[in-house]
């Protein structure tokens, strides 16, 4: 039995074309609205422009979890171990892994009605939504994948 995380054993899977980071969906509940889900972030890289719409509660499971400015600039550095409460926020920012890449559980709690994350292009203007309802779909694709492989 291993005695250490091995982020290697992760099913992840690409966000689209966005660059820089992947997921791995653990769990989606719609009765309660809560997603969990597992994100790996590529080290000294910055992923797309977005904006937080829900509640979310974050754990650092390895690495440094970087948050940046709009414009680049380092907001805030996560290291392993940190949990943060974050409401929803109006203020677009990138993430990304420090030195190595970092892996994350994203806990997010919408309420009815609100979407997930805002994904927005370099000028801060909004090209796509995710909501609870397409995570419960890749969720579902996720595992009619893994059923068929089995």
């Amino acid at each position: 039995m291993p005695t250490h995380f091995d982020a290697n054993t992760i099913p992840w899977q690409p966000f689209g074309d966005f660059p820089h980071f992947a997921f791995s969906i653990l769990q989606v509940d719609m009765q309660q609205r809560i997603a969990d889900v597992l994100f790996r972030f590529d080290a000294n890289q910055q992923i797309v422009l977005h904006r937080h719409k829900a509640l979310n509660h974050t754990f650092v499971v390895q690495g440094e979890h970087r948050l940046y400015e709009m414009d680049g600039r380092l907001r805030e550095v996560r290291p392993t171990g940190s949990h943060t409460v974050s409401p929803a926020n109006e203020t677009p920012h990138r993430e990304g892994g420090g030195a190595t890449d970092a892996i994350v559980l994203f806990s997010m709690r919408p309420q009815p009605g609100e979407i997930l994350y805002e994904i927005l292009d370099d000028a801060g203007q909004p090209i796509a939504e995710i909501t609870l309802e397409t995570l419960q779909a890749i969720f579902e694709a996720q595992q009619q994948a893994a059923a068929i492989a089995a």
